[in-house]
């Protein structure tokens, strides 16, 4: 299935975090925290301003990023997980 985010928004792949910490402590599913770094996999055409011109996106398809921790909308697609949120939620691109 082929989908495009609109205008600001991108999708993220988020990225799951490692079961054992260090210690060898391994955590258990129902107390992890969503997880805040992810890899952009489409992205919108770019931010319309309010006389109609495109400023397009500081993030690329491929990014790894950091995103806030509450940022974007969950969706399942193919059972794969995914958020859809603005490039505003979007923290740092990781390089």
């Amino acid at each position: 299935m082929q989908f495009k985010p609109l205008y600001d928004r991108v999708i993220v792949r988020p990225l799951e975090e490692k079961e054992v910490k260090k210690g060898g402590i391994i955590i258990p599913d129902t107390a992890k925290e969503r997880p805040q770094e992810g890899e952009i996999i489409e992205v919108g055409e770019g931010k319309l301003t309010e006389d109609g011109k495109l400023i397009p996106l500081k993030v690329k398809k491929g990014d790894r990023v950091l995103f806030s921790k509450y940022a974007g909308t969950e969706i399942q697609v193919e059972e794969k997980e995914y958020l859809i949120m603005r490039e505003s939620d979007v923290l740092a691109i990781i390089e």
